[in-house]
């Protein structure tokens, strides 16, 4: 009953504005301006457009303060959209100032530099980029590294694999493994490998190892070795009981130092276990070995080939008595075979034109 009275006088008062457009003018801004009030309550915050905000702003200078009401945002906002039109008015880019920005492949040059040497500082790191014609500050170096978590020198200790590779043209690693003969009987062979270069050595096989054996073939061994540009310094072995005192101070005397392995850690001596599967893989597991003699002559013409023939993954490919590698011919040449051990290997050479 009200609300029907409250109709009744609200349409009486719209029949009193005079009759024409002005009338229907007013009725729409009283529309629209409780359906503003409406959204207000229904809605959150508002998401306006830099286009809605300057129209706001520009249409609130237009109207009086008491007059604000009508907008859907509060009046400080209004205020702080103009300020930060005039601001933008005002103001202009500047031009940044100081160094500038390394390009990416600096960038990349320096990590990978910091990587590759982890004993430089970022002075080292910088005098190498100079001697490259690339001038950049140890400050800026130091920076970089830090974002990309690399601290200051040294960063990290050697790796076992990097350790030996410094020292692998120094190293001698030994080892025993045995051959069954086609009787049953068992044959020890001692074996030397210089890590470095791969170069192996055999020495005779015996059906009763002791420490005059292995004494006469460290003698043997250091004979063959006089020749060597650089001297050996270390000698990696197990600790098996066969290799005694006096095969040690052979060694000694020739100032190569003697490493024993850990107990029961063949891992240690992996280049000499490595060998010793490379021997079983291309020769004595495809071998019938009938005694002493027969194995002596396969290993010595397995030595050989796998010193002058063999290629090696550990030296990029190259054979043991290679110093680098063969330059690429323009035309494949005359290729031939020849056969070692009875066809059980092959080696290949090119026939001169």
């Amino acid at each position: 009953m009200v609300f029907s009275l409250l109709y009744m006088v609200l349409r009486a008062v719209f029949r009193l504005a005079p009759a024409g457009d002005q009338r229907e003018r007013e009725v729409e801004i009283l529309v629209l301006r409780q359906k503003v009030a409406v959204l207000q309550r229904k809605a959150g915050r508002p998401k306006l457009r830099r286009r809605e905000r300057l129209f706001l702003a520009a249409a609130a200078h237009l109207l009086p303060r008491q007059r604000w009401s009508c907008f859907i945002v509060t009046p400080a906002t209004l205020l702080s959209w103009h300020r930060g039109l005039v601001k933008r008015k005002w103001s202009y880019r500047y031009k940044r100032t100081g160094r500038p920005p390394l390009e990416p492949k600096v960038r990349q040059l320096i990590v990978r530099m910091a990587k590759d040497n982890p004993r430089w500082g970022y002075v080292r790191i910088q005098g190498e980029l100079r001697k490259l014609g690339i001038c950049v500050g140890a400050s800026s170096i130091k920076r970089l590294l830090l974002r990309e978590g690399l601290g200051p020198a040294p960063r990290r200790g050697p790796t076992w694999g990097e350790f030996l590779r410094s020292q692998a043209e120094g190293i001698l690693s030994c080892d025993f493994f045995t051959v069954e003969t086609a009787f049953l009987r068992t044959l020890y062979v001692l074996f030397f490998i210089e890590i470095g270069s791969r170069r192996l050595h055999v020495t005779a096989a015996t059906q009763h190892p002791n420490g005059a054996f292995v004494t006469q073939q460290a003698r043997n061994l250091c004979f063959a070795l006089d020749e060597r540009d650089e001297p050996l310094r270390f000698l990696v072995r197990d600790r098996d009981a066969k290799f005694c005192g006096a095969f040690d101070e052979v060694f000694r005397t020739e100032g190569v130092r003697t490493i024993r392995t850990p107990i029961r850690s063949p891992k240690a001596n992996a280049f000499a276990e490595r060998t010793v599967k490379t021997l079983r893989h291309d020769v004595l597991d495809w071998t019938l070995i009938l005694g002493r003699r027969h194995l002596d002559r396969v290993l010595k013409d397995y030595a050989r080939h796998y010193n002058a023939e063999r290629p090696h993954r550990g030296i990029d490919l190259r054979t043991p008595e290679q110093q680098s590698h063969v330059e690429p011919l323009e035309s494949v040449p005359k290729i031939k075979r020849r056969e070692l051990l009875g066809g059980l290997i092959y080696e290949y050479y090119a026939v001169a034109a």
